[in-house]
């Protein structure tokens, strides 16, 4: 596990500790010769089919087209640069 995830799973932060948690099973996949890209698509199974059992397929819906928008926006993008 890297340094940072190890911080952030050991945050008193239930959302910092779950993605300290979700960054070091990343990292353990990848060097276990998962590609980010496989590592990603399964995140995103397990995140909706979890998201789906609990609030049901409209609620995800609605989650999922808001999406675009945030994406247009850069929300996700990490090395961005502002000016």
């Amino acid at each position: 596990m890297n340094l940072e995830a190890r911080e952030l799973a050991d945050s008193d932060d239930n959302t910092f500790k779950a993605l300290g948690l979700i960054l070091a099973a990343w990292d353990e996949g990848t060097e276990s010769g998962v590609a980010s890209e496989q590592m990603a698509y399964a995140a995103l199974f397990a995140a909706l089919t979890d998201l789906v059992g609990m609030y049901g397929e409209d609620a995800v819906i609605e989650l999922a087209r808001g999406l675009e928008r945030r994406l247009l926006q850069g929300e996700f993008t990490l090395d961005r640069v502002v000016q």
